[in-house]
């Protein structure tokens, strides 16, 4: 891939979704360095972390998760329309919502699927929340009690219980490389 073709210059939102603990963030980190090596401008948008911050006034209902979505898509927006590559790992569980992203997006927008087995998911749960999902002391968690429609045709599937974040990482580059 030649860094040229990623430095043009031209801004896209790329938007990892999957399950909690399916590795977004991590990957997500991964690309980062990749794109800082070669030179291009991007900015890692974390679902975590703007909940503590652009989100903290909304709750878990569908429409506090589509509203903090579309927080999202716009703050990625705003980066893409500068040139960006905005990078954002969020849960975004409901496959309307992330398709009406796609439709509604003036910069090119490519879906990330991360996809880890629920199982594996829990097995990692870095946090505890499945623990306490199970327990019944997390109330609407996505994929116990809330669902998480994956993706139909995902730009790049990234099947992270089977393949490195390297890999993983590789295979979205490829995607920005292709069809930008």
């Amino acid at each position: 891939m030649e860094s040229k073709e990623l430095a043009a210059g031209k801004g896209c939102i790329v938007w990892l979704t999957g399950l909690s603990a399916a590795g977004k963030t991590t990957l997500a980190n991964e690309l980062a360095r990749a794109l800082t090596e070669r030179g291009v401008a991007h900015a890692v948008l974390d679902g975590d972390r703007l909940r503590t911050t652009l989100s903290r006034d909304l709750g878990f209902s569908r429409a506090d998760r589509e509203e903090n979505v579309r927080r999202i898509f716009e703050l990625a927006l705003t980066e893409a329309k500068q040139g960006t590559i905005a990078i954002v790992a969020a849960i975004s569980p409901y496959l309307s919502m992330r398709q009406n992203l796609r439709s509604r997006s003036p910069v090119p927008f490519y879906e990330v699927f991360v996809d880890a087995p629920l199982t594996v998911c829990e097995q990692r749960d870095p946090k505890g929340l499945y623990q306490r999902a199970r327990a019944g002391e997390l109330k609407g968690f996505t994929g116990i009690d809330d669902p998480y429609e994956p993706p139909t045709s995902p730009d790049a599937h990234c099947r992270t219980d089977q393949e490195s974040t390297l890999e993983s990482c590789a295979r979205v580059l490829s995607i920005l490389s292709l069809k930008r």
